[in-house]
């Protein structure tokens, strides 16, 4: 990152699938006045251009080819997918099923890492969550969280959010998932260095971005 990039606020939320990371980001954008990106809403919009054009999602050329010519915006929780709103159907099931693939895709990652710093230069910050922002996008974040949560509690969570699987469909689910993200060879699923841990089991989006909060605030240097 160049001094530009340092000058930004930018908090950084990674974790894997059903932790909480979209309801808190979400909720601690607000409180704090920052514009908030989902990432991984970034790599459905590629999975569903590349099932709507009729190509293969583990095609890495193809779809590498297809990340470079969309036309995206990602913006206030809508997504536009060349020009189309795709805000529903990237969270369909058949996406679902291919976006670990398509985000294992070193040219995708390369293409979306490169348009969420740009939409964060463009903001002036920001509170991003995904799966590599506090190792890959933006290593020196403000802050970095790596939000987490029992097994059986994300899988929960998602089958509330997705009404046409059961549980049982969507905890496999998100095993696979995964153990694609933590496997794969670019940017894999880590929790950074000098991530906090916060573990949302049993805790209300309120407490959770409470905790934070108290984060940022600590982490402020002493007045003058």
């Amino acid at each position: 990152m160049n001094g530009e990039d340092v000058a930004m606020r930018v908090i950084a939320i990674d974790g894997p699938a059903g932790s909480g990371k979209s309801t808190v980001a979400k909720a601690l954008a607000n409180r704090l006045g920052l514009s908030y990106l989902d990432t991984g809403a970034m790599y459905r919009a590629v999975a569903f251009a590349v099932l709507r054009r009729g190509g293969d999602p583990e095609s890495l050329d193809q779809t590498s080819a297809i990340a470079e010519q969309l036309t995206l915006e990602v913006d206030n929780g809508v997504v536009l997918v060349d020009g189309v709103d795709a805000t529903i159907e990237i969270r369909g099931q058949a996406v679902s099923q291919a976006v670990s693939t398509v985000a294992a895709n070193p040219g995708v990652r390369r293409e979306l890492v490169s348009r969420q710093r740009e939409w964060t230069r463009e903001r002036g910050g920001g509170v991003l969550e995904g799966r590599d922002i506090g190792t890959v996008v933006f290593p020196n974040a403000e802050l970095k969280i790596y939000l987490t949560a029992d097994p059986a509690e994300r899988a929960r969570r998602r089958a509330k959010e997705v009404t046409d699987l059961d549980y049982e469909e969507v905890a496999a689910d998100i095993s696979r998932r995964d153990a694609v993200d933590t496997g794969r060879e670019a940017d894999p699923l880590v929790e950074a260095t000098d991530a906090v841990v916060v573990d949302t089991t049993g805790l209300t989006i309120e407490a959770v971005v409470d905790r934070i909060l108290g984060l940022l605030d600590r982490a402020q240097p002493e007045p003058s």
